[in-house]
């Protein structure tokens, strides 16, 4: 089949609830990205993870960025502040400073702790699927109805952003449920639609508070925005790739 649209944005998530890292490929084994969601973040009193869509105290937590070095180690920056690798002592108390309370970076399990890393770690979070998908067309029909909002691709925290013709008045990716997709090399099964929480409306760089973001896509799209898929053919994906039902 013909192209339906093409690779625009790859991200991520090298620490659960932290800025994402924009790269220009990506490896999508079958169960996850290679460097996707590799550590967490906990308050350190009690270990509890990071939930910046349900308690206030982490609604900073978004504008710390990550990123992984090329031997897979973790860096992160704090607003204004130089990078520093990640887990230790330094950026434990960089990130409890921002905060305001005792937090810590910890690897999810040992098969993600760096070399000589003998600090706690942390359990992970259920994963939904190895890949969110989103389209541009779904961020058209959102800005449509809410023009003075921003639906940046960030405040939804997708893996592969597809750059596609807008649909009028759909969301076309969450009638796309059970259908295969090929991006590249990638095949596809979209499993679910994904369903928004309260992250969605939490400022980041570039954008404020906006709970009208959530509200709209609870009236007009059940809760949902981009699609959950599950990984019938590894591969990567490079930017402008294309996507075609397959």
């Amino acid at each position: 089949m013909a192209a339906i649209g093409s690779v625009a944005e790859l991200w991520r998530y090298p620490a659960s609830s932290l800025a994402g890292e924009r790269l220009e490929t990506i490896a999508v084994g079958t169960e996850s990205i290679e460097g996707d969601r590799m550590f967490g973040l906990v308050d350190a009193s009690d270990n509890e993870i990071a939930r910046p869509d349900r308690e206030p105290k982490w609604h900073k937590v978004p504008r710390i960025r990550t990123r992984l070095t090329g031997d897979r180690r973790l860096e992160i920056a704090i607003p204004g502040a130089d990078w520093l690798a990640a887990p230790g002592a330094e950026s434990d108390r960089a990130v409890s400073d921002y905060l305001g309370f005792p937090a810590s970076i910890r690897p999810f399990g040992l098969e993600n702790a760096p070399p000589a890393y003998s600090g706690p770690l942390t359990e992970a979070r259920y994963r939904k699927a190895p890949i969110h998908l989103l389209t541009t067309a779904s961020l058209a029909r959102l800005k449509a109805l809410h023009p003075q909002g921003t639906p940046d691709p960030r405040r939804f925290r997708p893996n592969i952003v597809i750059d596609m013709a807008a649909v009028e008045g759909a969301f076309p990716e969450t009638e796309w449920i059970g259908r295969k997709l090929a991006v590249g090399d990638l095949l596809l099964t979209i499993s679910e639609p994904c369903r928004r929480c309260g992250f969605t409306i939490i400022a980041q760089d570039g954008f404020d508070d906006d709970p009208a973001i959530l509200r709209n896509l609870v009236r007009h799209n059940a809760h949902n925005l981009g699609v959950y898929c599950t990984v019938d053919r590894a591969a990567s994906v490079k930017g402008g790739d294309g996507m075609r039902f397959a």
